[in-house]
């Protein structure tokens, strides 16, 4: 399938949606540079200028599938309010997994007909250095008092979590988003709390609406 291309769409945006195609179509596998090139309405050179190989291509793919995530999760992390370390890490693990049950290219990915599943696994390094550095830059925002390196750790550990279960995913109650989030929730709160102070992470509210 062609993609459409306004006059305010880049080259790569072109290139990454054509590739995104071919991974949900389950064509992945089969598809060459040129394919993707060709339904990108560009030459295959421009193609391999862009990205230089299909793998390259599929890492670029993931890395923005995973930016547009980030941004929903701060999203979702801001619709909390003041609330907790504890609130916005059980926010941010419920949307993630709620939301990628629906997406397409994940549900491809998962399926592995594409040979893909490996970017989320054992070559996730990006993945999880971006989550990471989300996580770190909102909480030192809304919680600066807590230390970066606890939190960087922390990041880290709900990042692998909640991957973990997008992969293997349980059966049952307890398996839902909302029972997986709010103990993964648990868990950070424990990392993120303090000893040196009286207040535990999960009591230590951010800013009130009305402060600058």
């Amino acid at each position: 399938m062609r993609v459409m291309r306004g006059p305010e769409r880049s080259t790569r945006e072109a290139l990454l949606d054509a590739a995104r195609d071919a991974v949900v179509s389950g064509d992945w596998e089969r598809t060459r540079m040129a394919d993707v090139a060709a339904a990108a309405g560009v030459s295959r050179q421009t193609l391999y200028n862009e990205f230089g190989t299909k793998d390259l291509l599929a890492r670029a793919l993931t890395m923005r599938e995973t930016e547009l995530f980030l941004a929903g999760i701060e999203a979702a992390v801001d619709a909390i309010g003041p609330g907790s370390p504890a609130d916005a890490v059980r926010a941010a693990v419920e949307f993630t997994l709620v939301t990628a049950a629906d997406n397409p290219l994940v549900k491809a990915v998962l399926i592995d007909d594409a040979g893909l599943l490996p970017l989320l696994t054992t070559q996730a390094g990006s993945l999880v250095a971006a989550a990471r550095a989300s996580m770190t830059d909102v909480f030192g925002r809304r919680w600066p008092d807590l230390p970066r390196d606890t939190v960087s750790a922390t990041a880290e550990l709900v990042t692998r979590l909640t991957v973990s279960y997008l992969v293997m995913p349980g059966d049952g109650a307890d398996a839902t988003a909302e029972a997986v989030a709010t103990r993964i929730a648990h868990l950070a709160d424990l990392l993120l709390s303090d000893p040196t102070t009286s207040h535990p992470a999960a009591h230590r509210r951010g800013p009130s609406p009305e402060a600058p």
